[in-house]
């Protein structure tokens, strides 16, 4: 599913039209992204939480030459969902299978 496809279901749900939809979709992505910067976590009760993660530095291998290469200091976005999430899928799923 894509942005689009969300942006269509939303407004169809909400009765706002296609362009109002996508402000609102921005906006919303945008506050994650903002919080997400400042090393804030995001939680949706529910749904699951995004969060930032630090990672160490390392030694890594190219595995096309094999090279020994670097890989500094970094944070990297995650998403944990909810047991409620992981849940609903797993049953949901499983019933199509």
């Amino acid at each position: 599913m894509t942005k689009a496809d969300i942006v269509d279901i939303v407004a169809e749900a909400t009765g706002l039209t296609k362009v109002e939809t996508e402000a609102v979709i921005d906006g919303f992505l945008s506050t994650i992204k903002n919080s997400l910067q400042e090393g804030e976590r995001v939680e949706f009760r529910g749904f699951g939480s995004f969060s930032v993660k630090k990672r160490m530095p390392k030694k890594a291998r190219n595995p096309g030459t094999g090279e020994v290469v670097y890989l500094p200091e970094r944070y990297v976005p995650t998403f944990k969902a909810s047991k409620i999430l992981k849940e609903l899928v797993t049953k949901s799923l499983i019933k199509e299978s």
